[in-house]
Protein backbone atom coordinates (compact mmCIF):
# COMPACT_ATOMS: atom_id res chain seq x y z
CA UNK A 1 0.00 0.00 0.00
CA UNK A 2 1.30 3.45 -0.91
CA UNK A 3 1.83 6.13 1.73
CA UNK A 4 -0.66 8.29 -0.21
CA UNK A 5 -3.39 5.68 -0.67
CA UNK A 6 -6.92 7.18 -0.65
CA UNK A 7 -5.66 10.78 -0.42
CA UNK A 8 -8.39 11.88 -2.85
CA UNK A 9 -11.07 10.26 -0.70
CA UNK A 10 -9.81 12.03 2.42
CA UNK A 11 -9.67 15.32 0.52
CA UNK A 12 -13.36 14.88 -0.22
CA UNK A 13 -13.93 14.32 3.50
CA UNK A 14 -12.10 17.56 4.31
CA UNK A 15 -14.27 19.40 1.80
CA UNK A 16 -17.38 17.83 3.25
CA UNK A 17 -16.52 18.78 6.82
CA UNK A 18 -15.43 22.35 6.03
CA UNK A 19 -17.72 23.21 3.15
CA UNK A 20 -19.23 26.17 5.03
CA UNK A 21 -15.94 27.41 6.50
CA UNK A 22 -14.21 27.17 3.14
CA UNK A 23 -17.05 28.96 1.36
CA UNK A 24 -16.89 31.86 3.83
CA UNK A 25 -13.09 31.97 3.51
CA UNK A 26 -12.97 31.80 -0.29
CA UNK A 27 -15.80 34.28 -0.81
CA UNK A 28 -15.20 36.49 2.22
CA UNK A 29 -11.57 37.31 1.39
CA UNK A 30 -12.31 38.90 -2.01
CA UNK A 31 -15.40 40.66 -0.65
CA UNK A 32 -13.35 42.18 2.17
CA UNK A 33 -10.60 43.07 -0.30
CA UNK A 34 -13.10 44.79 -2.58
CA UNK A 35 -14.62 46.75 0.30
CA UNK A 36 -11.22 47.88 1.54
CA UNK A 37 -10.05 48.79 -1.97
CA UNK A 38 -13.24 50.76 -2.65
CA UNK A 39 -12.90 52.69 0.60
CA UNK A 40 -9.24 53.53 -0.08
CA UNK A 41 -10.13 54.63 -3.62
CA UNK A 42 -12.68 57.05 -2.19
CA UNK A 43 -10.23 58.45 0.35
CA UNK A 44 -7.37 59.01 -2.14
CA UNK A 45 -9.12 59.88 -5.41
CA UNK A 46 -6.43 62.00 -7.11
CA UNK A 47 -2.69 62.13 -7.59
CA UNK A 48 -2.17 64.96 -5.10
CA UNK A 49 -3.88 63.00 -2.31
CA UNK A 50 -1.86 59.88 -3.10
CA UNK A 51 1.36 61.90 -3.25
CA UNK A 52 0.68 63.24 0.23
CA UNK A 53 -0.18 59.79 1.56
CA UNK A 54 2.92 58.19 0.06
CA UNK A 55 5.20 60.90 1.46
CA UNK A 56 3.66 60.70 4.92
CA UNK A 57 3.66 56.89 5.00
CA UNK A 58 7.25 56.59 3.78
CA UNK A 59 8.50 59.00 6.44
CA UNK A 60 6.43 57.53 9.30
CA UNK A 61 8.06 54.66 11.17
CA UNK A 62 4.69 53.74 12.71
CA UNK A 63 3.04 53.51 9.28
CA UNK A 64 5.92 51.38 7.99
CA UNK A 65 5.69 49.04 10.97
CA UNK A 66 1.94 48.41 10.74
CA UNK A 67 1.12 48.97 7.06
CA UNK A 68 4.36 47.94 5.41
CA UNK A 69 6.41 49.86 2.86
CA UNK A 70 4.72 52.12 0.34
CA UNK A 71 5.70 51.20 -3.22
CA UNK A 72 4.75 54.42 -5.00
CA UNK A 73 2.01 56.92 -5.67
CA UNK A 74 -0.17 54.79 -7.94
CA UNK A 75 -3.68 54.08 -6.62
CA UNK A 76 -2.97 50.34 -6.51
CA UNK A 77 0.17 50.88 -4.44
CA UNK A 78 -1.82 52.89 -1.90
CA UNK A 79 -4.52 50.18 -1.80
CA UNK A 80 -1.87 47.52 -1.13
CA UNK A 81 -0.26 49.62 1.60
CA UNK A 82 -3.62 50.03 3.35
CA UNK A 83 -4.99 46.49 2.92
CA UNK A 84 -2.12 44.02 2.56
CA UNK A 85 -1.31 43.42 6.24
CA UNK A 86 -4.98 42.94 7.20
CA UNK A 87 -5.70 40.43 4.44
CA UNK A 88 -2.35 38.65 4.87
CA UNK A 89 -2.87 38.12 8.60
CA UNK A 90 -6.39 36.81 8.00
CA UNK A 91 -5.35 34.21 5.41
CA UNK A 92 -2.29 33.23 7.47
CA UNK A 93 -4.38 32.45 10.55
CA UNK A 94 -7.15 30.78 8.55
CA UNK A 95 -4.61 28.51 6.84
CA UNK A 96 -2.85 27.49 10.05
CA UNK A 97 -6.07 26.77 11.93
CA UNK A 98 -7.45 24.73 9.02
CA UNK A 99 -4.32 22.56 8.80
CA UNK A 100 -4.38 21.92 12.54
CA UNK A 101 -8.08 21.05 12.44
CA UNK A 102 -7.58 18.28 9.89
CA UNK A 103 -4.31 16.89 11.24
CA UNK A 104 -3.51 17.32 14.92
CA UNK A 105 -7.13 17.72 16.02
CA UNK A 106 -8.07 14.51 14.22
CA UNK A 107 -5.38 12.68 16.18
CA UNK A 108 -6.38 14.31 19.45
CA UNK A 109 -10.03 13.30 19.09
CA UNK A 110 -9.28 9.77 17.87
CA UNK A 111 -10.71 10.39 14.42
CA UNK A 112 -7.34 9.75 12.79
CA UNK A 113 -7.08 6.35 14.47
CA UNK A 114 -10.45 5.33 13.07
CA UNK A 115 -9.42 6.44 9.59
CA UNK A 116 -6.11 4.64 9.96
CA UNK A 117 -7.95 1.37 10.62
CA UNK A 118 -9.14 1.45 7.01
CA UNK A 119 -7.09 1.41 3.80
CA UNK A 120 -5.36 4.78 4.23
CA UNK A 121 -1.73 5.64 3.58
CA UNK A 122 0.43 7.12 6.34
CA UNK A 123 0.77 10.50 4.62
CA UNK A 124 -2.75 10.57 3.15
CA UNK A 125 -4.49 12.61 5.94
CA UNK A 126 -1.82 15.32 5.96
CA UNK A 127 -1.62 15.43 2.18
CA UNK A 128 -5.40 15.67 1.80
CA UNK A 129 -5.54 18.61 4.22
CA UNK A 130 -2.69 20.40 2.46
CA UNK A 131 -4.22 19.91 -0.99
CA UNK A 132 -7.57 21.36 0.05
CA UNK A 133 -6.12 24.31 1.96
CA UNK A 134 -3.63 25.24 -0.75
CA UNK A 135 -6.45 25.02 -3.30
CA UNK A 136 -8.60 27.28 -1.10
CA UNK A 137 -5.80 29.86 -0.98
CA UNK A 138 -5.35 29.73 -4.74
CA UNK A 139 -9.08 30.07 -5.41
CA UNK A 140 -9.46 32.91 -2.91
CA UNK A 141 -6.49 34.69 -4.52
CA UNK A 142 -8.06 34.31 -7.97
CA UNK A 143 -11.35 35.80 -6.79
CA UNK A 144 -9.46 38.56 -4.96
CA UNK A 145 -7.73 39.48 -8.21
CA UNK A 146 -11.12 39.77 -9.92
CA UNK A 147 -12.38 41.89 -7.01
CA UNK A 148 -9.44 44.30 -7.30
CA UNK A 149 -9.94 44.55 -11.04
CA UNK A 150 -13.61 45.23 -10.39
CA UNK A 151 -12.58 48.05 -8.03
CA UNK A 152 -10.89 49.73 -11.00
CA UNK A 153 -7.27 48.67 -10.46
CA UNK A 154 -4.90 47.58 -13.28
CA UNK A 155 -4.81 43.90 -14.32
CA UNK A 156 -1.13 43.11 -13.71
CA UNK A 157 -0.99 44.78 -10.31
CA UNK A 158 -4.24 43.14 -9.21
CA UNK A 159 -2.91 39.71 -10.13
CA UNK A 160 0.35 40.38 -8.31
CA UNK A 161 -1.35 41.71 -5.17
CA UNK A 162 -3.78 38.78 -5.02
CA UNK A 163 -0.98 36.28 -5.64
CA UNK A 164 1.02 37.87 -2.81
CA UNK A 165 -1.91 37.35 -0.41
CA UNK A 166 -2.38 33.77 -1.63
CA UNK A 167 1.35 33.18 -1.23
CA UNK A 168 1.13 34.13 2.45
CA UNK A 169 -1.60 31.54 2.95
CA UNK A 170 0.43 28.88 1.14
CA UNK A 171 3.54 29.68 3.20
CA UNK A 172 1.74 29.36 6.52
CA UNK A 173 0.02 26.20 5.36
CA UNK A 174 3.50 24.68 5.21
CA UNK A 175 4.42 26.08 8.62
CA UNK A 176 1.25 24.67 10.20
CA UNK A 177 1.98 21.26 8.69
CA UNK A 178 5.22 21.25 10.71
CA UNK A 179 3.77 22.63 13.96
CA UNK A 180 1.05 19.94 13.80
CA UNK A 181 3.84 17.34 14.14
CA UNK A 182 5.42 19.07 17.12
CA UNK A 183 2.64 19.58 19.66
CA UNK A 184 0.56 16.84 21.23
CA UNK A 185 -2.60 19.02 21.27
CA UNK A 186 -4.41 21.06 18.65
CA UNK A 187 -4.30 24.12 20.90
CA UNK A 188 -0.56 23.76 21.23
CA UNK A 189 -0.13 23.39 17.47
CA UNK A 190 -2.28 26.46 16.86
CA UNK A 191 -0.32 28.40 19.48
CA UNK A 192 2.98 27.50 17.79
CA UNK A 193 1.62 28.47 14.38
CA UNK A 194 0.18 31.74 15.73
CA UNK A 195 3.51 32.52 17.39
CA UNK A 196 5.18 32.01 14.01
CA UNK A 197 2.71 34.46 12.46
CA UNK A 198 3.56 36.96 15.20
CA UNK A 199 7.30 36.49 14.72
CA UNK A 200 6.85 36.91 10.98
CA UNK A 201 4.98 40.17 11.57
CA UNK A 202 7.74 41.47 13.85
CA UNK A 203 10.46 40.59 11.34
CA UNK A 204 8.53 42.28 8.53
CA UNK A 205 7.92 45.37 10.65
CA UNK A 206 11.60 45.56 11.63
CA UNK A 207 12.69 45.23 8.01
CA UNK A 208 10.32 47.97 6.89
CA UNK A 209 11.27 50.32 9.73
CA UNK A 210 14.97 49.84 8.97
CA UNK A 211 14.40 50.25 5.23
CA UNK A 212 15.62 53.17 3.15
CA UNK A 213 13.35 55.95 1.90
CA UNK A 214 13.70 56.89 -1.76
CA UNK A 215 15.05 60.25 -2.86
CA UNK A 216 11.58 61.57 -3.77
CA UNK A 217 10.22 60.44 -0.40
CA UNK A 218 7.38 58.31 -1.81
CA UNK A 219 8.88 54.79 -1.63
CA UNK A 220 10.60 52.55 0.90
CA UNK A 221 13.11 49.79 0.18
CA UNK A 222 12.83 47.16 2.92
CA UNK A 223 15.87 45.90 4.84
CA UNK A 224 16.94 42.26 5.11
CA UNK A 225 14.63 41.18 8.02
CA UNK A 226 11.64 41.47 5.67
CA UNK A 227 13.20 38.87 3.37
CA UNK A 228 13.19 36.18 6.09
CA UNK A 229 9.51 36.78 6.89
CA UNK A 230 6.74 35.07 4.89
CA UNK A 231 4.59 38.12 5.58
CA UNK A 232 7.34 40.33 4.18
CA UNK A 233 7.54 38.45 0.89
CA UNK A 234 4.16 39.77 -0.21
CA UNK A 235 5.38 43.34 0.10
CA UNK A 236 8.45 42.52 -1.94
CA UNK A 237 6.29 41.55 -4.91
CA UNK A 238 5.83 45.35 -5.31
CA UNK A 239 2.36 45.10 -6.85
CA UNK A 240 1.37 48.09 -9.04
CA UNK A 241 4.95 49.36 -9.09
CA UNK A 242 7.18 47.22 -11.31
CA UNK A 243 5.98 43.79 -10.20
CA UNK A 244 8.66 41.28 -9.15
CA UNK A 245 6.99 38.01 -10.05
CA UNK A 246 9.95 35.87 -9.06
CA UNK A 247 9.30 36.60 -5.34
CA UNK A 248 6.18 34.40 -5.61
CA UNK A 249 8.50 31.40 -5.89
CA UNK A 250 9.51 31.84 -2.22
CA UNK A 251 6.21 30.64 -0.66
CA UNK A 252 6.12 27.75 -3.13
CA UNK A 253 9.64 26.75 -2.08
CA UNK A 254 8.64 27.01 1.58
CA UNK A 255 5.60 24.81 0.90
CA UNK A 256 7.74 22.09 -0.66
CA UNK A 257 10.31 22.27 2.14
CA UNK A 258 7.60 22.32 4.83
CA UNK A 259 5.79 19.30 3.38
CA UNK A 260 9.04 17.34 3.16
CA UNK A 261 9.91 18.24 6.77
CA UNK A 262 6.40 17.38 7.98
CA UNK A 263 6.62 13.96 6.30
CA UNK A 264 10.00 13.35 7.89
CA UNK A 265 8.75 14.35 11.35
CA UNK A 266 5.65 12.19 10.98
CA UNK A 267 7.92 9.18 10.50
CA UNK A 268 9.58 9.84 13.86
CA UNK A 269 6.51 9.89 16.07
CA UNK A 270 3.60 7.66 17.02
CA UNK A 271 0.04 8.47 16.02
CA UNK A 272 -1.39 10.87 18.60
CA UNK A 273 2.02 11.83 19.99
CA UNK A 274 4.03 15.00 19.40
CA UNK A 275 7.74 15.56 19.05
CA UNK A 276 7.64 18.13 21.86
CA UNK A 277 6.92 16.29 25.08
CA UNK A 278 4.03 17.83 27.05
CA UNK A 279 5.14 19.69 30.15
CA UNK A 280 4.59 17.71 33.32
CA UNK A 281 2.10 19.48 35.58
CA UNK A 282 2.23 19.76 39.38
CA UNK A 283 1.40 16.74 41.50
CA UNK A 284 -1.67 18.50 42.89
CA UNK A 285 -3.77 21.29 41.43
CA UNK A 286 -4.65 24.57 43.06
CA UNK A 287 -8.01 24.62 44.89
CA UNK A 288 -9.17 27.34 42.51
CA UNK A 289 -9.50 24.72 39.78
CA UNK A 290 -12.36 23.14 41.72
CA UNK A 291 -14.62 26.04 40.70
CA UNK A 292 -15.78 26.94 37.17
CA UNK A 293 -14.35 30.45 37.62
CA UNK A 294 -10.90 29.15 38.52
CA UNK A 295 -10.91 26.73 35.60
CA UNK A 296 -12.06 29.47 33.17
CA UNK A 297 -9.23 31.74 34.31
CA UNK A 298 -6.68 28.93 34.01
CA UNK A 299 -7.80 28.15 30.45
CA UNK A 300 -7.98 31.76 29.23
CA UNK A 301 -5.08 33.48 30.94
CA UNK A 302 -2.52 32.61 28.26
CA UNK A 303 -4.76 33.85 25.45
CA UNK A 304 -5.60 37.01 27.37
CA UNK A 305 -1.92 37.74 28.03
CA UNK A 306 -1.09 37.41 24.32
CA UNK A 307 -3.92 39.75 23.40
CA UNK A 308 -2.85 42.23 26.08
CA UNK A 309 0.68 42.47 24.73
CA UNK A 310 -0.56 43.06 21.18
CA UNK A 311 -3.15 45.65 22.25
CA UNK A 312 -0.64 47.54 24.39
CA UNK A 313 1.96 47.77 21.62
CA UNK A 314 -0.59 48.76 18.99
CA UNK A 315 -2.32 51.27 21.28
CA UNK A 316 0.90 53.04 22.20
CA UNK A 317 1.92 53.19 18.55
CA UNK A 318 -1.45 54.58 17.43
CA UNK A 319 -1.26 57.22 20.15
CA UNK A 320 2.16 58.41 19.03
CA UNK A 321 0.93 58.43 15.42
CA UNK A 322 -1.64 61.06 16.39
CA UNK A 323 0.99 63.73 15.79
CA UNK A 324 1.62 62.42 12.26
CA UNK A 325 -2.13 62.38 11.64
CA UNK A 326 -2.23 66.17 11.49
CA UNK A 327 0.36 66.20 8.69
CA UNK A 328 -1.61 63.63 6.69
CA UNK A 329 -4.89 65.50 7.10
CA UNK A 330 -3.36 68.77 5.97
CA UNK A 331 -2.45 67.16 2.64
CA UNK A 332 -5.60 65.09 2.09
CA UNK A 333 -9.11 66.47 2.69
CA UNK A 334 -10.64 63.16 1.51
CA UNK A 335 -8.82 61.29 4.28
CA UNK A 336 -10.12 63.85 6.76
CA UNK A 337 -13.66 63.21 5.55
CA UNK A 338 -13.22 59.43 5.93
CA UNK A 339 -11.82 59.74 9.46
CA UNK A 340 -14.67 62.05 10.35
CA UNK A 341 -17.15 59.48 9.00
CA UNK A 342 -15.63 56.75 11.15
CA UNK A 343 -15.02 58.84 14.27
CA UNK A 344 -17.60 61.63 14.04
CA UNK A 345 -17.37 65.07 15.56
CA UNK A 346 -15.96 68.37 14.39
CA UNK A 347 -12.45 68.01 15.83
CA UNK A 348 -10.52 65.78 13.41
CA UNK A 349 -7.89 64.76 15.93
CA UNK A 350 -10.58 63.64 18.37
CA UNK A 351 -12.28 61.86 15.45
CA UNK A 352 -8.98 60.02 14.77
CA UNK A 353 -8.70 58.91 18.38
CA UNK A 354 -12.35 57.82 18.40
CA UNK A 355 -11.83 55.87 15.17
CA UNK A 356 -8.79 54.12 16.69
CA UNK A 357 -10.76 53.17 19.80
CA UNK A 358 -13.50 51.87 17.52
CA UNK A 359 -10.98 49.71 15.69
CA UNK A 360 -9.76 48.35 19.02
CA UNK A 361 -13.33 47.50 20.03
CA UNK A 362 -13.82 45.61 16.76
CA UNK A 363 -10.54 43.76 17.25
CA UNK A 364 -11.31 42.88 20.86
CA UNK A 365 -14.61 41.50 19.58
CA UNK A 366 -12.49 38.74 18.03
CA UNK A 367 -11.12 37.95 21.50
CA UNK A 368 -14.67 37.72 22.88
CA UNK A 369 -15.68 35.33 20.09
CA UNK A 370 -12.54 33.25 20.56
CA UNK A 371 -12.95 33.05 24.34
CA UNK A 372 -16.61 32.07 24.22
CA UNK A 373 -16.21 29.55 21.41
CA UNK A 374 -13.92 27.65 23.73
CA UNK A 375 -17.12 26.34 25.33
CA UNK A 376 -18.01 24.65 22.05
CA UNK A 377 -14.55 23.11 21.92
CA UNK A 378 -14.98 21.83 25.48
CA UNK A 379 -18.30 20.30 24.46
CA UNK A 380 -16.93 18.47 21.43
CA UNK A 381 -13.85 17.32 23.36
CA UNK A 382 -15.95 15.86 26.19
CA UNK A 383 -14.69 18.29 28.84
CA UNK A 384 -18.10 19.88 29.26
CA UNK A 385 -19.86 16.56 29.85
CA UNK A 386 -17.37 15.68 32.59
CA UNK A 387 -17.78 19.11 34.23
CA UNK A 388 -21.57 18.88 34.25
CA UNK A 389 -21.35 15.45 35.88
CA UNK A 390 -20.19 17.26 39.03
CA UNK A 391 -22.23 19.61 41.23
CA UNK A 392 -22.10 22.37 38.62
CA UNK A 393 -25.27 23.52 36.92
CA UNK A 394 -25.40 24.41 33.24
CA UNK A 395 -26.35 28.00 34.05
CA UNK A 396 -23.42 28.46 36.41
CA UNK A 397 -20.93 26.91 34.03
CA UNK A 398 -21.96 28.93 30.98
CA UNK A 399 -22.44 32.11 33.02
CA UNK A 400 -18.90 31.78 34.33
CA UNK A 401 -17.52 31.47 30.81
CA UNK A 402 -19.44 34.57 29.69
CA UNK A 403 -18.28 36.52 32.75
CA UNK A 404 -14.65 35.54 32.12
CA UNK A 405 -14.87 36.70 28.48
CA UNK A 406 -16.57 39.96 29.53
CA UNK A 407 -13.92 40.72 32.17
CA UNK A 408 -11.21 39.99 29.61
CA UNK A 409 -12.88 42.43 27.22
CA UNK A 410 -12.99 45.09 29.96
CA UNK A 411 -9.29 44.62 30.67
CA UNK A 412 -8.35 44.82 26.98
CA UNK A 413 -10.53 47.87 26.33
CA UNK A 414 -9.05 49.69 29.31
CA UNK A 415 -5.54 48.73 28.23
CA UNK A 416 -6.21 49.95 24.68
CA UNK A 417 -7.49 53.33 25.89
CA UNK A 418 -4.74 53.84 28.46
CA UNK A 419 -1.87 52.92 26.14
CA UNK A 420 -3.29 55.05 23.31
CA UNK A 421 -3.61 57.93 25.77
CA UNK A 422 -0.07 57.45 27.03
CA UNK A 423 1.31 57.47 23.49
CA UNK A 424 -0.68 60.54 22.50
CA UNK A 425 0.05 62.18 25.86
CA UNK A 426 3.78 61.98 25.23
CA UNK A 427 3.19 64.14 22.15
CA UNK A 428 0.94 66.63 23.98
CA UNK A 429 2.92 66.56 27.26
CA UNK A 430 -0.07 65.26 29.25
CA UNK A 431 0.28 61.45 29.36
CA UNK A 432 -1.68 60.97 32.59
CA UNK A 433 -4.62 63.15 31.56
CA UNK A 434 -4.89 61.60 28.09
CA UNK A 435 -4.60 58.08 29.52
CA UNK A 436 -7.47 58.70 31.95
CA UNK A 437 -9.66 60.33 29.29
CA UNK A 438 -9.10 57.73 26.58
CA UNK A 439 -9.29 54.87 29.07
CA UNK A 440 -12.78 56.00 30.04
CA UNK A 441 -13.73 56.54 26.38
CA UNK A 442 -12.61 53.02 25.52
CA UNK A 443 -14.76 51.48 28.27
CA UNK A 444 -17.85 53.03 26.68
CA UNK A 445 -17.42 50.46 23.86
CA UNK A 446 -18.13 47.62 26.30
CA UNK A 447 -21.91 47.36 25.63
CA UNK A 448 -21.20 46.62 21.94
CA UNK A 449 -18.85 43.82 22.98
CA UNK A 450 -21.50 42.47 25.33
CA UNK A 451 -23.87 42.26 22.35
CA UNK A 452 -21.19 40.26 20.51
CA UNK A 453 -20.95 37.96 23.54
CA UNK A 454 -24.73 37.64 23.52
CA UNK A 455 -24.78 36.66 19.85
CA UNK A 456 -22.15 33.96 20.40
CA UNK A 457 -23.92 32.64 23.50
CA UNK A 458 -27.27 32.51 21.68
CA UNK A 459 -25.74 30.60 18.79
CA UNK A 460 -24.04 28.18 21.19
CA UNK A 461 -27.27 27.60 23.07
CA UNK A 462 -29.59 27.23 20.08
CA UNK A 463 -27.40 26.19 17.13
CA UNK A 464 -24.30 24.57 18.64
CA UNK A 465 -23.14 22.80 15.48
CA UNK A 466 -23.21 26.06 13.53
CA UNK A 467 -22.05 28.31 16.35
CA UNK A 468 -18.39 28.56 15.29
CA UNK A 469 -19.06 29.51 11.68
CA UNK A 470 -22.00 31.81 12.40
CA UNK A 471 -20.20 33.60 15.26
CA UNK A 472 -17.22 34.54 13.12
CA UNK A 473 -19.54 35.47 10.25
CA UNK A 474 -21.51 37.80 12.53
CA UNK A 475 -18.30 39.47 13.71
CA UNK A 476 -17.17 39.95 10.10
CA UNK A 477 -20.51 41.56 9.24
CA UNK A 478 -20.21 43.87 12.25
CA UNK A 479 -16.69 44.76 11.10
CA UNK A 480 -17.75 45.64 7.57
CA UNK A 481 -20.83 47.58 8.62
CA UNK A 482 -19.44 49.25 11.71
CA UNK A 483 -16.10 50.36 10.31
CA UNK A 484 -16.45 50.56 6.53
CA UNK A 485 -20.17 51.20 6.24
CA UNK A 486 -19.88 54.93 6.86
CA UNK A 487 -16.97 55.29 4.45
CA UNK A 488 -18.84 53.34 1.77
CA UNK A 489 -21.99 55.40 2.50
CA UNK A 490 -24.24 52.40 3.07
CA UNK A 491 -27.88 52.98 4.10
CA UNK A 492 -28.41 53.74 7.78
CA UNK A 493 -30.68 50.70 8.10
CA UNK A 494 -27.73 48.47 7.17
CA UNK A 495 -25.36 50.30 9.53
CA UNK A 496 -27.78 49.83 12.43
CA UNK A 497 -27.30 46.05 12.28
CA UNK A 498 -23.87 46.46 13.87
CA UNK A 499 -23.86 47.20 17.62
CA UNK A 500 -20.73 49.28 17.10
CA UNK A 501 -22.76 51.80 15.09
CA UNK A 502 -24.74 52.80 18.18
CA UNK A 503 -21.76 53.48 20.48
CA UNK A 504 -21.06 57.23 20.93
CA UNK A 505 -17.73 58.12 19.30
CA UNK A 506 -16.14 59.53 22.43
CA UNK A 507 -13.94 61.66 22.59
CA UNK A 508 -15.11 63.13 19.26
CA UNK A 509 -18.67 63.56 20.57
CA UNK A 510 -20.27 63.81 23.99
CA UNK A 511 -21.27 60.49 25.60
CA UNK A 512 -24.95 59.52 25.46
CA UNK A 513 -26.46 57.12 27.99
CA UNK A 514 -29.51 55.89 26.06
CA UNK A 515 -27.67 53.92 23.30
CA UNK A 516 -25.46 52.26 25.90
CA UNK A 517 -28.46 51.25 28.01
CA UNK A 518 -30.27 49.85 24.98
CA UNK A 519 -27.20 47.86 23.88
CA UNK A 520 -26.80 46.47 27.40
CA UNK A 521 -30.46 45.41 27.44
CA UNK A 522 -30.10 43.71 24.05
CA UNK A 523 -26.99 41.91 25.29
CA UNK A 524 -28.81 40.74 28.43
CA UNK A 525 -31.71 39.42 26.35
CA UNK A 526 -29.38 37.53 24.00
CA UNK A 527 -27.44 36.06 26.91
CA UNK A 528 -30.65 34.93 28.61
CA UNK A 529 -31.83 33.35 25.35
CA UNK A 530 -28.55 31.51 24.93
CA UNK A 531 -28.54 30.20 28.51
CA UNK A 532 -32.16 29.06 28.17
CA UNK A 533 -31.39 27.21 24.95
CA UNK A 534 -28.31 25.58 26.49
CA UNK A 535 -30.32 24.34 29.49
CA UNK A 536 -32.85 22.59 27.23
CA UNK A 537 -30.67 20.88 24.64
CA UNK A 538 -28.57 17.72 24.71
CA UNK A 539 -24.90 17.74 25.69
CA UNK A 540 -22.96 16.97 23.60
CA UNK A 541 -24.89 18.14 20.56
Amino acid sequence: MSALTNTALLARLVLRRDRIRLAIWVLGTPLLGYALAASVTGIYPDQAARQGYATTSASSLVARAFNGPIAGTELGAVVVAETYVTLALIVALLSTFAVTRHTRQNEETGRAELLGASVVGRYAPLTAALLVIVAANVLAAGLLALALIGAGLPLAGSLAAAAAIGGVGVAFTAIAAVTAQLSVTSRGANALAAATVGLSFVLRAAGDVLGEQSADGTRVQSAWPSWISPLGWGNQVRAFEGERWWVLALPVALLLAGVALAYALAERRDLGAGLIAPRRGPASGTPRLLSPAGLAWRMQRGTLLGWAVGVAVLGFSMGIAGDEFNAMIDQNPAAAEAINAMGGGANLLDAYLAAMLGLFALTIGAYVVQALLRVRGDETDGVLEAALATAVSRTRWLGTQVLAAALGAVALLLLAGVTTGLGYGLVTDDPLGEAVELGGAALLRLPALLVVAGVVTTLFGLLPRWSVVLSWTALLIFLLLGQLGAVLKLPQAALNVSPYTHVPSVPAVDPAALPLVVLTAVAAALLALGVAGFRRRDVPS
